[in-house]
């Protein structure tokens, strides 16, 4: 069985840097390393490949911690949907959409569904924030159902607004803030969060 680490290297004085396999793998690590914290780590910050672990120097170091991730990741379980079945339990924020975003029809085009079947499958999955990027604030949304993977539009807008819900490369989002962007817009109207 080979372990979905690629590597571990030292990321500054105080942090280490664990590449994986791909994002499955990454949540996986990451949820394993947040229920059983090993002493002295401070945080976690997982990106699509990757796993950045700071720590307290005073408690511990760069190759004993090494050894405790490549351990901890060889015994990680080999299925995608590993880091769901580890999860801990949180309440869910609910993001009220209207679905009327000027890509929704472009959407349903590109993917051969009716408006209503885009807007379904939307709606029916539970999103998890697998990481945050591009901007503060801006999640990256696992869940989304394999129908709305689709690219990037070809030509990015020089702004989308705050609370836009969108689309792209298998991830769902919500726009934080006003921005350029380039993912396919299924609502552009900030509805407020509630949780």
């Amino acid at each position: 069985m080979t372990t979905p680490l690629r590597s571990v290297r030292r990321a500054g004085s105080t942090a280490l840097l664990a590449e994986l396999s791909d994002l499955s793998d990454v949540m996986a690590l990451r949820v394993v390393m947040e229920r059983d914290r090993p002493e002295g780590v401070q945080e976690l910050v997982a990106a699509a490949r990757t796993l950045l672990i700071t720590y307290d120097p005073a408690f511990t170091e760069h190759d004993r911690l090494s050894h405790v991730v490549t351990e901890r990741a060889a015994a990680l379980p080999h299925t995608r949907d590993a880091y769901q079945q580890q999860s801990p339990e949180y309440d869910p924020l609910v993001v009220p959409v209207l679905y009327d975003g000027p890509d929704l029809a472009d959407v349903a085009e590109l993917t051969g569904l009716t408006v209503d079947e885009v807007i379904a499958r939307h709606t029916t999955p539970l999103y998890t924030v697998a990481f945050v990027g591009f901007a503060p604030g801006f999640g990256y949304l696992v869940g989304t159902d394999p129908a709305l993977c689709l690219p990037r539009r070809s030509e990015p807008r020089t702004s989308v607004p705050v609370g836009s819900v969108a689309v792209a490369g298998g991830f769902t989002s919500v726009y934080p803030r006003s921005s350029p962007g380039g993912w396919q817009l299924l609502d552009d109207q900030f509805q407020g969060v509630c949780g």
